[in-house]
């Protein structure tokens, strides 16, 4: 059965031009960068400072595995478009909903 799992999983790589070891790889890699992009953009907007760069830094860690799907991809379904959307919004609500929560405690 894991066997047929991971001959499925593969072969969604080929069939739609990517390779799931190097969007897992993005996906998993961009973490540290992202929580890290979040304790700066809160460093940042406790000193009062500009957080633009630190939200660029943030969104871009967030979204980079589907940035690859998008550049490295073909024939997505829209049905995944469409999925990575609700998850991204999601995302970002729950993020700006976690970062104001700790701006507010700590002032």
């Amino acid at each position: 059965m894991i066997e047929g799992f991971q001959e499925w999983f593969l072969s969604l790589g080929q069939n739609y031009g990517v390779n799931p070891w190097i969007f897992g790889a993005i996906y998993i890699g961009a973490i540290p960068f992202f929580l890290a992009s979040i304790a700066w953009l809160v460093k940042f907007k406790k000193a009062g400072k500009s957080i633009v760069l630190p939200v660029l830094s943030a969104g871009f860690f967030f979204i980079s595995a589907y940035l690859y799907l998008a550049v490295a991809g073909k024939n997505i379904p829209l049905w995944v478009w469409i999925f990575l959307a609700i998850l991204v919004v999601y995302g970002a609500w729950s993020t700006i909903r976690d970062v104001r929560r700790k701006v507010s405690e700590e002032k």
